[in-house]
């Protein structure tokens, strides 16, 4: 299983009225961790984006365990937890300077055309990616 590693250093923008970070700038920090993986089997998310496909997110699961705050830097642990050819599971671990886990997450995607939001067959359309996700998943 392929694992990539991208640091955010979490800024003043990012946090609540409570001084740690608002929930939902994680989405933000995952959609780097999956580009970032992307990049390093050697792909490129917008260049799918020029030949017309997009890659919406389907289903979300999210669970928050430790607080991180301004100034500190978080650590996004990404990988392939499922890949059947049409669907992408990716696996997130968010951590804390100290080590401890912040974030557990899964994002489902499926590859669509952009214009008409149809499924395609993300295999068939990109068979060296196909071979990628299949050595690097779980």
């Amino acid at each position: 299983m392929h694992v990539t590693k991208a640091e955010i250093e979490v800024r003043y923008a990012e946090t609540d009225q409570m001084g740690v970070v608002y929930h939902a700038n994680y989405l933000i920090w995952m959609e780097v961790g999956r580009t970032k993986l992307i990049q390093d089997l050697g792909f490129s998310y917008a260049g799918m984006e020029d030949q017309g496909i997009i890659s919406p997110v389907i289903d979300l699961d999210i669970s928050y365990k430790k607080p991180l705050r301004y100034g500190e830097t978080a650590t996004i642990h990404t990988w392939i937890e499922e890949y059947n050819g049409i669907k992408s599971v990716y696996g997130y671990e968010i951590y804390t300077p100290s080590g401890e886990l912040a974030v557990q997450a899964k994002s489902s995607h499926v590859c669509v055309q952009k214009d008409t939001f149809r499924p395609v067959k993300f295999r068939k359309l990109f068979p060296e990616w196909h071979e990628a996700y299949e050595k690097a998943k779980r």
